[in-house]
């Protein structure tokens, strides 16, 4: 898995994404295959020259959140390509027993740590996902993935989008970086369910619909000036 990226015979895919909507959307991705090869390929050694060039910051990051107490890295189940689980890798930016307090962030959430604020501010706390990356769970760029209840909501849609490696950022993640002020209110878990989300799965469609290596960079691009500029 690490290094195939193919896409899988429209056979064997789960049965929840044997429909005529994927099909629609799988037919126009199967003329990209040499793409999708090529992106496997980028993958493994951006990702790669990032874990050896960010290490000092990755060190740092884990000592940040290290000062706060408790374990360094938090980890949870996302649904990925195909609809399969995998666990993603994160430097934990909330208290231990953050998980009692549900799964959506919102405002000033009292449950994210000093740390946490700085490398949620700055993207940094996604920096393990590199690793993701390299096992070949997720990609740099694509669909977010989702936690398994809410890919539940997913219509079938939505579901094609997961015909693609899900990634560390995509046009959703930038378009929705202030999502936590968004879920501020009391209905915060409603908005995530009829607004956001929807929303959310509009740009990963199109993402999927107009899919190209030139998008995924300037996604990247478009990314680490935004990191930047949090930065400094």
């Amino acid at each position: 898995r690490m290094f195939n990226m193919s896409l899988r015979a429209f056979g064997k895919l789960p049965s929840s994404m044997q429909n005529d909507t994927t099909r629609l959307y799988y037919d126009k991705l199967s003329r990209k295959r040499f793409q999708l090869a090529l992106k496997r390929g980028i993958d493994i050694a951006l990702s790669l020259i990032l874990i050896l060039a960010l290490s000092p910051v990755m060190a740092f990051c884990a000592a940040l959140v290290k000062a706060d107490g408790g374990s360094i890295l938090y980890r949870q189940v996302r649904i990925g390509r195909y609809s399969r689980p995998f666990v993603i890798y994160k430097f934990r930016t909330m208290t231990e027993r953050a998980y009692l307090g549900g799964e959506l962030t919102r405002g000033e959430d009292p449950r994210i740590t000093k740390a946490g604020r700085i490398l949620r501010r700055t993207r940094l706390d996604e920096l393990p996902q590199l690793f993701n990356v390299l096992k070949g769970e997720m990609s740099l760029v694509g669909p977010r993935p989702e936690v398994p209840r809410y890919a539940q909501l997913y219509t079938d849609r939505m579901r094609a989008t997961l015909l693609l490696p899900v990634g560390i950022t995509c046009r959703a993640s930038l378009r929705f970086k202030d999502e936590a002020a968004l879920l501020a209110g009391e209905d915060g878990e409603q908005v995530y369910r009829q607004r956001v989300l929807p929303a959310k799965m509009e740009e990963n469609i199109r993402y999927l619909q107009d899919y190209s290596l030139w998008e995924d960079g300037k996604i990247l691009l478009q990314t680490a000036r935004m990191a930047i500029k949090e930065v400094f």
